[in-house]
């Protein structure tokens, strides 16, 4: 289903609305009579206009966003991928500053504790 057409036809009933309801106040304030259209005072066809600029305004949102999500999630995998290929090259660096420090490529071994420093622990 289309929905710029369901969109446009939403703004323009809004737009029809709020005229008729801006000339049915015009004539209530110029003159007696209180005019009505189906039992719809004036403020309930500013109610109405109001109502039919929300749909409008929702129905171009959602669409907006059905037609950037493939977009925005790219962008969102992208910025995912940049960050983990810089945390594997930080800790590439780390690995190759540990294993060059050393000379020999490992760890040098811990030194073994006295028995008097075993107990006193």
């Amino acid at each position: 289903m289309l929905i710029l057409p369901l969109i446009d036809l939403l703004i323009l009933s809004g737009t029809g609305l709020l005229a008729i309801g801006f000339v049915m106040k015009a004539i209530s304030v110029t003159t007696t009579y209180q005019p009505s259209i189906l039992g719809f005072s004036a403020v309930d066809f500013v109610l109405m206009t109001g109502i039919c600029w929300g749909f409008a305004l929702t129905l171009a949102a959602r669409s907006w966003v059905r037609l950037n999500e493939p977009k925005l999630l790219a962008v969102k995998r992208e910025q995912i991928q940049a960050r983990a290929r810089a945390q594997a090259r930080e800790i590439d660096v780390a690995n190759s500053l540990e294993s060059s420090g050393n000379g020999q490529g490992r760890r040098p071994e811990a030194t073994p504790i006295s028995a008097a420093t075993a107990e006193r622990r």
